[in-house]
């Protein structure tokens, strides 16, 4: 589906680690402001133990995971809305990818420079959203602008933008994001705020980077803590990584990774969190094709239905869909396959108006 999340902070909180962790795409990491200049991208997988369990009964030749793309953007500074250290550039980034994940530094190193000397994540995230709500509020004031220039010529859309934007000019004045914005429940009011393409309005969720010595033992860590306190006030998803121990993981054989973990205390890497908070951010869900010939994951919106699912596959499975056969996963490795979860009962024919689940096995029928 080509959606993106971008890794967004302060220079030198850890973001470029991160991302050469969660990507075989390698960013440049160095102890300097902007050592990332442009983005990068990463097609990142998703982990999915259901794939590996799924094939021990199809024994398919290959397993293909679904994946989304981590973006890794330049580091921010403040005055970024005006044009500060990269700011443009940075904004605009911003501004292409689907949500948002801001990285604060949560561990105390003097060798590491940090640009406003000082290791404090709370406040190293309202410096971020500072700046995105200051760029926001330049946005919104251009539309009130026109709007209340519109309002004369009696168009009840422009007096619908007027109100809307007034609010949220406010509501950004005092540095709070967009999305906490609470719009009228008024479907002109919805795609006036959408077409803004308000960068605070991104979904957004924040990685805590940690110190080795801190993994199991979060409690002691003030600086996640407060960071933790931050992120429950806004109902966001806050997820503890140690960037240089990830790292660390991601150079490893895949045999060997299992025994580094449990030394460091960790059941899977970190950043698998990251990667399930991203795919949970974006409202995405997994369906599954399954054959001898492979095992496929397959990425669709929450709330999708089957011809828009089968689309995904093939733009002429959606336009001649004529129905889904479905089967929970969970069915299909307990009866043993296709034929029994059909001989069982459990293999539900589907027509258009049906809701794809998370876990559903399909086989799209179709004719073009």
């Amino acid at each position: 589906m080509g959606l993106s999340v971008g890794i967004v902070g302060l220079p030198n909180v850890g973001k470029s680690t991160l991302f050469n962790a969660l990507s075989t795409a390698k960013a440049e990491a160095a102890n300097y402001p902007f050592c990332t200049i442009e983005p990068n991208v990463g097609v990142v997988i998703v982990p999915d133990e259901r794939l590996e369990a799924l094939d021990t009964v199809v024994h398919a030749d290959k397993i293909v995971p679904t994946a989304i793309n981590f973006v890794d953007i330049a580091g921010l500074v403040r005055g970024a809305s005006k044009g500060e250290g990269l700011g443009n550039q940075f904004l605009s980034h911003i501004r292409e990818v689907d949500a948002v994940v801001q990285v604060a530094r949560c561990f105390e190193d003097a060798n590491v420079i940090h640009v406003e000397n000082r290791v404090d994540p709370v406040g190293d995230i309202a410096t971020v959203t500072t700046e995105l709500c200051l760029k926001d509020l330049e946005t919104v004031n251009k539309r009130l602008d026109r709007a209340r220039k519109a309002l004369k010529s009696g168009d009840p859309k422009e007096k619908i933008a007027f109100e809307v934007c007034e609010g949220l000019s406010k509501h950004l004045d005092q540095g709070i994001p967009a999305r906490t914005f609470a719009l009228p429940d008024n479907q002109d009011a919805v795609l006036i705020v959408r077409d803004l393409q308000l960068l605070t309005q991104k979904p957004t969720f924040y990685i805590a980077n940690i110190d080795e010595g801190t993994i199991g033992k979060l409690e002691g860590n003030k600086h996640f803590m407060a960071l933790k306190k931050h992120a429950d006030a806004e109902g966001a998803i806050v997820v503890p990584v140690c960037a240089a121990l990830e790292a660390q993981i991601a150079e490893l054989d895949p045999a060997e990774r299992p025994d580094f973990l449990a030394s460091a205390g960790l059941e899977e890497p970190g950043l698998y969190a990251v990667i399930r908070a991203g795919y949970k951010l974006l409202d995405l869900l997994t369906f599954i094709t399954a054959g001898k010939v492979e095992i496929r994951a397959w990425t669709t919106k929450k709330g999708a239905r089957a011809p828009q699912a089968a689309g995904v596959i093939h733009t002429d499975f959606e336009k001649g869909f004529i129905k889904a056969e479905v089967i929970w996963w969970e069915d299909f490795i307990k009866l043993g396959g296709e034929a029994k979860c059909r001989d069982a009962g459990k293999l539900q024919i589907e027509g258009k108006e049906y809701v794809m689940r998370d876990g559903d096995v399909v086989h799209f029928r179709f004719n073009v």
